[in-house]
C-alpha cells in the first residue's frame, strides 16, 4: 500500500522547495517569489481568472528551477541578456516536462528567456508564449531592481526601471504585456509587495487559495528526484549523489526492519538531504583541495538550511529531522545541532551512514571511487571514534556487495 502524506499539500511543498531555488542567490533569497508576485499582479491587471493568476504566481516561483549555480545566478541579476541564458531554461524544461502535476510549466519555462520577436517561430500555444514572456519581463524587472532593494532611495529608481522595460517593447517583450506592466506598476503597492514581510504575507494568501492536493508517495518521490537533480547538478563532485544516498538509505532501512512507510520517508529524506547546499558558493563546493576554516564553516551551514526548507511542510516533520541530522554524530560532535545518540532516530543514523558510504564509493572528478574494502575499513574507524552508529555499520559490512550496488546503481 502506497504511503499517504495526509497532512501534505503539494502546493505547500512546491512553495517550500522554491525556497531552495532562491538559496542560490546566497544573499538575495527571494528572486523567484518576487517574479511570481509581479506576474500575479500583472495577471490581475489583465483581468485573468484566479486559476491563471495562481498558475503565473507558481510559474514565477519555479521559473529558475534549472539554476543551481551561483555563477549562473550572478548573470541573472547583473546582465540584461547574455550568451548561454537559454541553458538553465532548457534544464528547467527537462526537469518538469514528465512530472504531471507541474508539466504545464515546462514550455513557458523553456522560453522564459526567449525574446518576444522570436516567439512567433516557437512551437507553443499563444497562451504559453504570453506566460513565458510575462515571466521574462518580471524576471528582468527584478534584475533591474535588485541593486536597490532594502535601500531608502528605492523609489527614486522605480521610474528608471519602468523606462528600461518600456524601451524593449516589441523586441524582448510583448507590447501588450509592457503596457500591462506599466499600468500595474504605477501603484506604489506593486513595489511594496516585493519587500520581505509583504512577500511572506503574499505566499500565505496564495496558499489559502485553491484546493489542497494530497500527493501520493510516487509523486513526492518524483518531486524529490527533480530537486535532487538540481542539487547534484550544482557541482561535478556531487552528480547523482542524492539519488545514491536515497537508494542506499532505503536498502539499509529495510535491512534494519524499518517500516515500509518510514522507508518511503527515508528515501525522500535521502533525495532532499543536501538541499541547503544550493546556498554554498560554487567556488567552495567545487574546490578540489582542502577547505580552510572559513570555507568549512560555510559548508557546515547546509544541513541547517535543509531543515529550514523542509520543517514547515505538513507531513514532513520526520523527513526534515532525518535530512537535517545527516551530519550529526552519536558522540554529539557533529553539526549543526550537536545532537547526541539518544536523540538520533534509527532513520537519521541510517541516513548519516548512507551519505558517507555513497560519497566514498562514488567516482569524483579528483579521485576514483574507493573499493568496498577500503570503505569498510574507513567506516569502522569512524565507528570506533563514536562518529557512526555501530549497528548500521554492521549492516553495511554484512551486506557489502548489495550496499555498494544500491549506492551506485542508476
Amino acid at each position: 500500500m502506497a504511503t499517504e502524506f495526509k497532512k501534505s499539500d503539494l502546493r505547500q511543498i512546491v512553495y517550500a522547495l522554491s525556497d531552495a531555488l532562491d538559496l542560490v542567490g546566497i544573499d538575495d533569497v527571494a528572486h523567484g517569489k518576487r517574479v511570481g508576485i509581479m506576474a500575479s499582479e500583472c495577471a490581475q491587471t489583465m483581468g485573468l481568472s484566479g486559476e491563471e493568476t495562481r498558475f503565473l504566481f507558481d510559474l514565477g516561483l519555479l521559473h529558475d528551477i534549472g539554476v543551481s549555480s551561483t555563477r549562473t545566478h550572478h548573470h541573472l541579476i547583473s546582465e540584461f541578456d547574455w550568451e548561454g541564458s537559454q541553458v538553465h531554461a532548457e534544464a528547467g524544461h527537462a526537469l518538469l516536462k514528465d512530472f504531471p502535476p507541474l508539466a504545464r510549466m515546462a514550455t513557458p519555462i523553456l522560453h522564459h528567456h526567449t525574446r518576444w520577436e522570436r516567439l512567433p517561430a516557437v512551437d507553443a500555444s499563444e497562451e504559453q508564449k504570453r506566460e513565458a514572456n510575462l515571466i521574462f519581463l518580471a524576471d528582468r524587472v527584478d534584475a533591474f531592481a535588485s541593486p536597490h532593494y532594502g535601500k531608502s532611495d528605492f523609489f527614486d529608481h522605480v521610474e528608471e526601471i519602468r523606462k528600461k522595460i518600456e524601451i524593449h517593447s516589441g523586441v524582448y517583450f510583448s507590447p501588450e504585456l509592457v503596457k500591462t506592466f506599466l499600468k500595474a506598476s504605477e501603484a506604489e503597492a506593486f513595489w511594496l509587495l516585493l519587500e520581505p514581510r509583504a512577500i511572506q504575507n503574499y505566499l500565505r494568501d496564495k496558499l489559502a487559495e485553491g484546493s489542497p492536493y494530497q500527493p501520493q508517495f510516487a509523486e513526492l518521490r518524483m518531486l524529490g528526484v527533480i530537486f535532487s537533480h538540481i542539487v547534484d547538478a550544482k557541482s561535478p563532485f556531487t552528480v547523482d549523489h542524492s539519488m545514491g544516498v536515497a537508494r542506499l538509505a532505503r536498502h539499509l532501512g529495510k535491512l534494519a526492519g524499518v517500516s515500509e512507510e518510514n522507508c518511503d520517508k527515508l528515501e525522500i529524506a535521502g533525495l532532499l538531504h543536501d538541499l541547503g547546499k544550493l546556498r554554498i558558493p560554487d567556488e567552495i563546493l567545487d574546490k578540489p583541495g582542502g577547505l580552510d576554516r572559513h570555507e568549512r564553516l560555510i559548508i557546515n551551514t547546509h544541513s541547517f538550511e535543509t531543515y529550514q526548507i523542509l520543517h514547515g511542510i505538513g507531513g514532513f516533520e520526520e523527513i526534515a529531522l532525518w535530512a537535517a541530522y545527516h551530519h550529526e554524530e552519536p558522540n554529539g560532535k557533529g553539526y549543526p545541532f550537536h545532537v547526541k545518540e539518544q536523540d538520533l532516530s534509527i532513520e537519521a543514523r541510517i541516513l548519516r551512514v548512507a551519505d558517507i558510504v555513497q560519497a566514498l564509493v562514488q567516482n569524483r572528478p579528483y579521485r576514483k571511487g574507493l573499493p568496498m574494502q577500503e570503505v569498510l575499513e574507513y567506516i569502522e574507524k569512524l565507528t570506533a571514534e563514536g562518529r557512526l552508529d555501530a549497528d548500521i555499520v554492521s549492516l553495511v559490512q554484512s551486506h557489502a556487495e548489495d550496499s555498494m550496488a544500491a549506492a551506485l546503481s542508476a
